[in-house]
């Protein structure tokens, strides 16, 4: 029987999951049994989501791979941990020496854009610090998949067929390995196929047996500053020698009664803060559906604009994350919402911006994590012989040397991917997530408010359909958003846009915890080939 995993003429429904034990919410349904399988061997939440993880660099490598960058939040006895696992520039770039290669603006793919990978660092500092499995255990199941081979899912193929056109445009050397390896058979492969990666096998077997070492100072290092150098590269092995995953502390706002924590920038969970500040400045929301819509939109819209001129490093910034999250400017800018839409511009509170995954254990530990490529596969960049995919981060620099996020060597760069994580009078209810480039901001805006202000639960809140500001008045929505609603926003002077592909909108993962039983339940994405998987 031939059938199109693709089409879907009937909604499908899923409802929310529960469990008792443990629970992992992600992206892939191999991924998740990973995890649920690290916890059925005595690991806890943080075991769960290495594992987790490291599978999702081979059954989705197409948002995520060993040379990603990661974030994470970790719940542990009571408190709350930050982890910036995202890299740096290389130290031998500049915005001069990017023009003078040609460049009017930072080049999306190639090597150029490429900056320290912080993935498999996270991995070994998440374990050193909370683990309880052996590193080597944990890595042991993405090994397994990627030297057996796993039947390609949907969502992934689709993408790794645009992936294959969007880098056959360049047709130059240093682009022919990622073909090499992600195309064996000279088409990206369908859903359903079978495809394996012996080189990334090798590859995550000496990230296992050294914690990760040679990939910062060993033969892997060799291996990427080698392909750097004979392609006009920046990175070098001082560059990955020199990494070291920071630990973080958390930012948080106030929202109907809960804490809501981002982790701080380069990262861009600041904007998801300022928009539910600006919201929460409002007042309780009201009970006219557009009007609760329309305000969304425009907090977020405001949000944005501030996060896109203002995040980079924490220590490049100005004004201060304090500053920018005060509730005298959260005020000042929700004066701007009115009953039309607005052309936002940012403010000045000066005085004078994947794959996504959820875990939880039934000791309370809670982990959520996040590991991204930033534009699909990358760079467009495998390193032969070792099947690793080399993020594009240093896509986001500006070559404006007056711009905040102004490249500059050994600087990490605005980054779009955010863990987020809701406590309540100290206690954990769980952590959240939406992956997707631009888009995750206002994802977490939208599954924070559905679930705390519209008394969703998580798969209904996932559920959703969902909105997207681009740029101006213009807010992209999905095909099933709801035309009175599109309507009665267009009134309000919105340049309502319906797209009819749902990949854009992000793809989220949600697990809460009951504080009097300790019952988790679970939310997955419906965009994409996700599950949540209970013990």
């Amino acid at each position: 029987m031939h059938t199109d995993p693709h089409y879907y003429p009937s909604a499908s429904r899923r409802m929310v999951t529960f469990g008792k034990r443990g629970m992992i919410a992600t992206s892939q349904s191999l991924a998740a049994q990973v995890g649920i399988d690290m916890l059925r061997k005595g690991g806890n939440a943080i075991d769960a989501a290495i594992a987790t993880a490291a599978a999702l660099t081979v059954v989705e490598p197409t948002s995520n791979g060993i040379g990603s960058d990661a974030f994470a939040l970790v719940w542990v006895k009571g408190e709350l941990h930050g982890l910036n696992a995202s890299g740096p520039a290389p130290k031998s770039i500049s915005c001069d020496a990017v023009k003078a290669l040609g460049h009017e603006e930072m080049p999306a793919h190639g090597l150029v854009p490429v900056t320290v990978p912080g993935a498999p660092g996270a991995w070994a500092a998440l374990s050193k610090r909370f683990g309880k499995l052996p590193f080597e255990q944990l890595l042991a199941p993405a090994i397994e998949l990627a030297d057996e081979g796993f039947a390609v899912s949907a969502v992934a193929s689709q993408l790794w067929k645009s992936a294959e056109e969007r880098y056959g445009k360049y047709g130059t050397d240093e682009f022919s390995s990622w073909f090499t390896h992600f195309t064996p058979n000279g088409q990206a492969p369908k859903a359903g196929d079978i495809w394996r990666s012996p080189d990334m096998a090798k590859t995550l077997r000496e990230i296992a047996n050294s914690h990760a070492d040679a990939f910062y100072q060993g033969s892997l290092a060799n291996a990427m500053d080698a392909f750097s150098r004979q392609h006009g590269g920046f990175l070098r092995k001082e560059d990955l020698q020199a990494f070291t995953p920071e630990w973080v502390k958390p930012i948080s706002v106030r929202y109907r009664g809960h804490d809501i924590w981002e982790i701080p920038p380069n990262g861009s969970g600041l904007i998801v803060l300022q928009a539910l500040g600006i919201l929460e400045s409002l007042g309780e929301q009201s009970n006219d559906q557009i009007d609760t819509i329309h305000r969304r939109i425009e907090a977020t819209k405001l949000g944005y604009v501030d996060g896109l001129n203002y995040i980079t490093e924490r220590s490049s910034m100005q004004p201060s994350v304090e500053q920018m999250l005060s509730n005298e400017y959260l005020s000042q800018r929700a004066e701007l919402i009115g009953q039309d839409a607005i052309d936002p511009i940012h403010g000045n509170p000066l005085k004078g911006g994947t794959v996504y995954l959820a875990t939880a254990d039934d000791e309370g530990n809670m982990v959520s994590f996040i590991q991204s490529n930033f534009e699909g596969f990358g760079s467009g960049i495998v390193v032969p012989g070792t099947g690793i995919s080399l993020q594009n981060r240093g896509w986001s620099f500006s070559l404006d040397p007056q711009h905040p996020n102004a490249l500059a060597p050994g600087k990490r760069t605005y980054h779009t991917i955010i863990p987020g994580f809701i406590t309540k009078d100290n206690q954990a209810v769980g952590p959240f997530g939406v992956m997707g480039g631009y888009m995750q901001p206002q994802g977490h805006v939208q599954v924070v408010t559905a679930m705390l202000e519209d008394q969703l639960n998580p798969q209904a809140a996932l559920d959703m359909p969902r909105w997207k500001w681009t740029k101006g008045k213009t807010i992209e929505v999905e095909a099933d958003f709801p035309n009175h609603l599109a309507l009665a926003l267009a009134r309000r002077g919105h340049d309502i846009v319906k797209v009819a592909d749902s990949i854009s909108f992000g793809r989220g993962q949600i697990i809460l915890r009951d504080p009097d039983t300790g019952v988790l339940q679970g939310g997955t994405e419906p965009r994409t080939d996700g599950a949540v998987l209970p013990w």
